[in-house]
């Protein structure tokens, strides 16, 4: 049977691509979705997943408006040149008819970590200020949650936002300090390996070239991010920071991964506020211990993932 998974996250562009990961997978089945601040407000980010779901054909999937506020600073305008004012590139999707719960997005977690208790996956790509406040509701949570794959830091690559701090963490540095000592089964995907996985022009023109809808509507919001990071790479392309997570979290890709590590975030108004601080002082050993508690931290991951992620897309 595929496993219950429910998604956290601030559906921008590469959001956009880990649903369409996530609805393509056999192994999982997407029960809920959650939103949060982060690439643009949580209820345009809500609004994007339910047109989004809608297109490839998931209209049933329920989706919850979380926090639009951090922990501890108020939200204050999202990434549109990135992702585009509307998070999705400025492409236009047809609006579905679903509307958003009502449930609020930590409350949404908890239900869906009671109902399917000890089963659930739990996927974040996004700051990670719902799954703090679900802690809030729900101490058990760690023990009700069978795993929790999270997009976010930075174990020993440099920062995307300041010299050490990746975006989702530095958004919400107390949240995910919590999130990271909780106890969680937790998998951080990080900057470590999510910059090293790039989608280039070529697999953008493969995707118009399949012509399914959900794949020419993603190779549209592409051309938005392709010229965000042609700054930094020199060419048009991007990398695949939440579509990797969610490969990891359906377990359709095994990264190499330290062994459990203690992980905390600088939470602090200092020049390293958002960094992940990961223990990895064993390397010099081949990280021969591993700490109860910890959490699994991707240092690598092999293999030609954007071509298994172009079939998957080029298929919706």
């Amino acid at each position: 049977m595929s496993a219950p998974l429910f998604l956290d996250c601030d559906t921008g562009i590469d959001d956009a691509m880990a649903i369409g990961w996530l609805v393509g997978s056999p192994q999982v089945d997407l029960v809920g979705v959650s939103t949060v601040s982060g690439n643009l407000d949580a209820a345009g980010g809500a609004r994007n997943t339910l047109d989004l779901l809608a297109l490839l054909g998931r209209p049933d999937v329920p989706v919850s408006v979380g926090a639009h506020d951090f922990l501890d600073h108020p939200y204050s305008g999202g990434a549109p040149e990135v992702h585009g004012v509307n998070g999705i590139g400025e492409v236009q999707l047809p609006r579905a008819a679903a509307e958003p719960t009502g449930v609020p997005g930590a409350q949404a977690i908890v239900d869906a970590a009671r109902a399917h208790a000890g089963r659930l996956r739990l996927l974040a790509v996004g700051p990670f200020t719902n799954l703090a406040l679900a802690l809030d509701l729900e101490p058990r949570l760690p023990e009700l949650v069978a795993q929790v794959t999270v997009m976010g830091g930075a174990a020993q690559a440099p920062g995307n936002v300041s010299a050490v701090a990746e975006a989702n963490v530095a958004n919400d540095p107390l949240a995910a300090h919590r999130v990271f000592t909780a106890g969680f089964d937790l998998t951080m995907i990080g900057l470590d390996v999510t910059m090293r996985h790039v989608f280039e022009e070529s697999h953008r023109q493969a995707l118009l070239a399949a012509g399914t809808p959900g794949a020419v509507a993603i190779a549209g919001m592409l051309e938005h991010y392709f010229t965000f990071y042609a700054q930094r790479f020199g060419r048009p392309c991007a990398v695949l920071h939440d579509p990797l997570a969610a490969a990891v979290a359906t377990g359709e890709l095994e990264p190499a991964l330290a062994p459990t590590v203690p992980v905390v975030v600088d939470h602090t108004d200092g020049p390293g506020r958002g960094q992940t601080i990961a223990d990895l002082r064993d390397g010099y050993h081949g990280f021969p211990r591993s700490y109860p508690g910890g959490t699994r931290v991707a240092l690598e991951v092999p293999g030609d993932f954007a071509g298994a992620l172009l079939r998957r897309l080029s298929a919706l």
